[in-house]
């Protein structure tokens, strides 16, 4: 596949993904320029996602808006991947004790990914985008699914990682990640300040079961004095989540994804 093929692959979702964001019908112009595309790629790919029935074109107001098409590309997904797991309503159970953020958290190769997310109802909060993925071993829940690997897989993933993470200073040493996974194979939950944002805080727990085969955790992230403040309280909360989440029926797993 060409390097072409694939930035209009690449600007083809970003174009959907801000639809996703907009939800309002846009122009050509009003595209090209909030995504900074010419305008000739942009007219190209306009006609090719309304050729393919992704995109509705309305003549007389020379707008564009998705069709029903792109909600039923993913419309299945949180069904093949929670199937009837208590998994969301635990999200919801801790969201509505603690009105922080909350999130779903598994690993997608060497990431952890945020599969689903419940934002903050504070004034102070930090925001994260739901499907977002960051090297497995820059948050506190990506060393709680560290630690149910074996150590060799554990020092591979590490390493991996660190060849994934574009800032340096960000990388970690293999021995320092062990000694995190270490406290946290201990305690039984992850806590930490400052990490993935300066002035934030997030715990993370295990869940029961697994989603695509992998490990699932259950994080909450807030203002780093609130969280401390209240450290008892949400852990408690995450805790119970966790508890009542083992008690229901295993996460369904109906089709096999390689990770």
């Amino acid at each position: 596949m060409s390097n072409a093929q694939v930035k209009s692959a690449v600007r083809a979702f970003e174009i959907l993904e801000h639809f996703r964001l907009s939800q309002q019908p846009r122009t050509m112009s009003e595209l090209s320029v909030d995504l900074g595309y010419p305008l000739s790629s942009t007219t190209v790919l306009l006609k090719t996602l309304v050729n393919l029935g992704y995109l509705n074109y309305d003549r007389v107001r020379r707008v564009y808006f998705p069709t029903p098409k792109v909600t039923g590309l993913g419309d299945w997904v949180p069904r093949a991947l929670f199937g009837p797991s208590k998994i969301i309503d635990a999200m919801n159970d801790v969201h509505a004790q603690t009105s922080e953020g909350i999130f779903i958290g598994t690993r997608n190769d060497v990431y952890l990914q945020y599969l689903k997310t419940k934002q903050s109802i504070h004034a102070l909060r930090f925001y994260i985008e739901e499907g977002t993925v960051r090297p497995i071993t820059q948050s506190v829940a990506g060393w709680v699914l560290l630690s149910t690997m074996p150590d060799d897989k554990v020092e591979n993933m590490v390493r991996r990682a660190n060849i994934a993470t574009p800032n340096p200073s960000e990388r970690v040493l293999v021995r320092d990640m062990f000694k995190r996974i270490e406290e946290i194979r201990q305690r039984g939950f992850g806590w930490v300040e400052g990490v993935p944002f300066p002035g934030g805080a997030t715990i993370a727990v295990l869940m029961p079961g697994t989603i695509l085969e992998s490990p699932v955790t259950l994080g909450l992230g807030g203002a780093q004095e609130r969280v401390r403040k209240n450290l008892d309280k949400y852990l408690a909360a995450l805790l119970d989540a966790a508890r009542t989440a083992k008690s229901s029926e295993q996460f369904a797993t109906p089709i096999h994804i390689e990770l």
